[in-house]
């Protein structure tokens, strides 16, 4: 009861007024010297205090701890409690009171001078894989972001950068750029040099012939590599199986374990050269010692080739199909338009050579010889259809059935037409109908013809086309020789130059139909020659010869009432007058024979060569010369 009382009677003001001036201040001088000094945005040290999933807790002196997020400390899984670690005090008080700490930007102060350190040095470093990007990784290395190449992750080809990120893997710094501030690191580069030691171990004790246990590494179109335990060898693709292989992965796969025999390795340059078919027999030896030439075998087409197809006929033995052994036809083709890869054929053994591991095939024996036959079937005289196979300047190859091919040359294609090339008569791939004009068996080839389908039309078109004839003709052809004119019945002339002239001057164009007169008509070697000069000068004449003609022919009688002595004379002079122009007529045909002379020249002259021509122009001269006389 004492005691409550001295308490109730405490003078609490008294006690207050006297600790403000010494001992409160005293108190807190104590309790600052217990706190670190610490500033905003500088790196301090402090302690791990507490760690759970979402932040570390440290201690770093304050009169609070700091709160770190955890992920800060990702490159570092073996944080514990009571480790000592680097921060950047962020604030000292945030609106909560809380101290505010980085441990990122701790790091991230120091970092560069700590990365170009550890280059420098060639130390290794831990990272945390950060994430994957374009070509490789982001790794968190000292505080910075640096680059991992894929092909810097290992030594053997890396399918799936997944698997890495979230992982911490020591690294090795290859490369620092000062300027852009970028970071090369490499964890292929810590394993290489222990690999190396081992590949010198290993191909020192290899052995040609030697046969060894190896892990499918890599897979590649041209082979595949297998990790003989620390040293990598070629299974080049040949050297996969004794049959063709177009894709390694139909042999061997991934990890797969296998046994390989090596053929060749160097030591300098550490290349193993291994075989995987060695480990078995040629497939040549095992093949059918019965086997002989015109045997039948049934295989598959392998390759293609533009000469001929491979076909298996068992694994690892092939044989050569040329594409002439593949159609009796003698219009060689690319094999490809036969057979193709996959396809499954029957064939007969064409060669057989066992010791040089050579067979030639052929499909086409299958089949009977189309010209075993042929001279029946196709005898001197019938009458067949034909396909357009090709052209030739002198005519068309046809063909009647496969195997059998037959030429008509161009001038049996047309009795009237001048063909100058046979695709001016016919298309490739046309049908037409053939005519056998001769067989040569030996050299498997048939003459044909086409126009001897009809009779020889010259024989009538000689009464049409005489000479002197007038016919109407379309030019259909200009050259600086003449033009080809079309007649009626598909025959065809030929007007030189010179008896191309109009009477009006004008040029002549191809499509012009004008009025020719035939002045040769040669049937042996159907030829017809044509003017459109010699119809309008002849009607040019004729006007002018005419009243001479009337004039001489037909002379007035005098009239007379009555006759007497005198006019006795005068009849008998008359009489003698008569007689005289009765003899004329037959003084002026020698003249025309003349004339049908000179237009026989003329035509000679056409056709006769440079050097006759003025030769042949003197003579015309001459003729007319005459006539006037």
């Amino acid at each position: 009861m004492a005691e409550n009382k001295s308490l109730q009677n405490f003078d609490w003001d008294a006690y207050e007024k006297e600790s403000k001036g010494t001992l409160n201040e005293e108190l807190i001088q104590k309790y600052d010297n217990t706190l670190s000094a610490i500033k905003d945005k500088e790196v301090v040290e402090g302690v791990v205090m507490s760690i759970n999933k979402r932040e570390v807790v440290v201690n770093v002196g304050f009169k609070s701890d700091g709160i770190v997020p955890a992920t800060e400390f990702r490159y570092n899984p073996d944080l514990k409690v009571g480790d000592k670690v680097e921060v950047f005090i962020e604030s000292q008080e945030d609106k909560k009171g809380q101290l505010v700490l980085s441990h990122k930007e701790a790091r991230a102060a120091q970092a560069w001078d700590r990365v170009v350190d550890a280059c420098e040095k060639g130390e290794v470093v831990n990272g945390y894989i950060k994430c994957r990007t374009k070509g490789g990784m982001i790794v968190d290395v000292l505080g910075m972001e640096a680059f991992l190449p894929g092909s810097q992750i290992d030594v053997k080809p890396i399918r799936d950068y997944d698997v890495f990120v979230g992982k911490t893997m020591e690294f090795k710094i290859v490369k620092v750029n000062q300027d852009f501030r970028n970071v090369v690191v490499s964890h292929k580069a810590l394993i290489e040099a222990e690999m190396e030691a081992q590949k010198k171990e290993i191909v020192s004790r290899l052995e040609k012939g030697q046969v060894l246990e190896g892990v499918v590494k890599n897979i590649t179109n041209y082979g595949v590599f297998i990790d003989l335990g620390g040293v990598d060898g070629l299974i080049h693709i040949t050297d996969l199986s004794w049959g063709r292989v177009t894709d390694p992965k139909e042999i061997v796969q991934l990890d797969q374990k296998i046994n390989v025999v090596i053929l060749d390795f160097d030591e300098e340059k550490k290349r193993i050269a291994l075989g995987l078919k060695q480990l078995t027999p040629h497939p040549w030896e095992q093949l059918d010692p019965n086997l002989k030439v015109g045997d039948k075998v049934h295989g598959k087409v392998v390759v293609m080739a533009d000469y001929g197809a491979f076909v298996e006929i068992a694994d690892g033995v092939e044989g050569l199909i040329h594409v002439s052994e593949m159609s009796w036809s003698q219009h060689l083709r690319s094999a490809n338009d036969f057979l193709k890869v996959g396809d499954e054929v029957d064939a007969v053994i064409l060669t057989l050579d066992r010791d040089e591991r050579k067979m030639s095939l052929g499909i086409k024996q299958l089949k009977p010889d189309p010209w075993e036959n042929v001279t029946e079937k196709y005898a001197v005289g019938t009458r067949h259809w034909a396909k357009v196979r090709n052209f030739t300047n002198f005519g068309v190859f046809v063909e009647i059935e496969e195997g059998v091919d037959g030429l008509i040359h161009i001038s049996d294609l047309s009795w009237t037409k001048k063909i100058k090339h046979p695709n001016e008569f016919t298309s490739i791939g046309a049908e037409i109908e053939v005519i056998v004009l001769e067989i040569d068996k030996e050299n498997r080839r048939l003459s044909l013809g086409h126009k001897q389908l009809e009779e020889n039309p010259w024989e009538e078109l000689e009464a049409k086309f005489g000479v002197d004839t007038l016919v109407e003709g379309k030019i259909v052809e200009l050259s600086d020789k003449g033009a080809v004119v079309a007649l009626e019945d598909g025959v065809e002339g030929f007007c030189t130059s010179r008896h191309l002239a109009k009477e009006d001057k004008s040029p002549v164009a191809k499509g012009d139909t004008l009025e020719f007169r035939v002045i040769e008509f040669n049937k042996d070697a159907k030829r017809i020659m044509l003017s459109h000069l010699r119809t309008w000068e002849e009607k040019k004449e004729a006007p002018a010869k005419e009243p001479k003609a009337k004039k001489e022919a037909a002379p007035e009688l005098p009239k007379v009432e009555k006759t007497t002595l005198g006019d006795l004379d005068v009849l008998a002079n008359l009489k003698a007058s008569l007689e005289q122009e009765a003899e004329k007529p037959a003084k002026k045909a020698p003249a025309k024979k003349a004339a049908k002379a000179e237009k026989a020249e003329e035509a000679k002259a056409e056709e006769a060569p440079a050097e006759e021509a003025p030769k042949a122009k003197k003579t015309t001269k001459k003729a007319a010369k005459k006539e006037e006389e």
